[in-house]
C-alpha cells in the first residue's frame, strides 16, 4: 500500500509541476503543492523501505536493506527538490518576471 500511495504522490507531483505554469502566469499553490507531494512520496518510499527492506516483501524494497540506503531515499527527494526549483528559479521564473 505504501508503494502505491508513493507512486499516486509521484503522479500528482507530475501533473501539480506541469500544470503550475500558464501562458501568462504561474500559480503558486499547484507549485508548492508540487514540491509537498514529492516529498510525501519520498516519506511513503522510505517508510516502505524502513518497515520491508530485507523481508523478501519486494525485490525492489529489498535493495535498501541497510539505514545508508534507506535514508539515501530521502536524499535523492530532498536533491531532487533542490534541483526542480533551481532549474524554475532560473530559467523559468525569469519567462513570468518580464511581463
Amino acid at each position: 500500500m505504501l508503494a502505491i500511495g508513493a507512486a499516486i504522490f509521484f503522479v500528482a507531483h507530475v501533473l501539480l509541476l506541469f500544470t503550475s505554469f500558464g501562458k501568462a502566469d504561474y500559480n503558486r499553490k499547484k507549485y508548492l503543492w508540487s514540491h509537498l507531494t514529492l516529498w510525501i512520496c519520498g516519506i511513503l518510499l522510505f517508510s516502505a523501505a524502513l518497515l520491508y527492506a530485507g523481508k523478501g516483501v519486494s525485490p525492489i524494497i529489498d535493495v535498501f536493506d541497510t539505514p545508508v540506503k534507506q535514508w539515501l531515499i530521502l536524499v535523492v527527494v530532498l536533491v531532487l527538490s533542490a534541483a526542480a526549483h533551481t532549474i524554475v528559479k532560473l530559467l523559468v521564473m525569469p519567462k513570468y518576471q518580464g511581463r
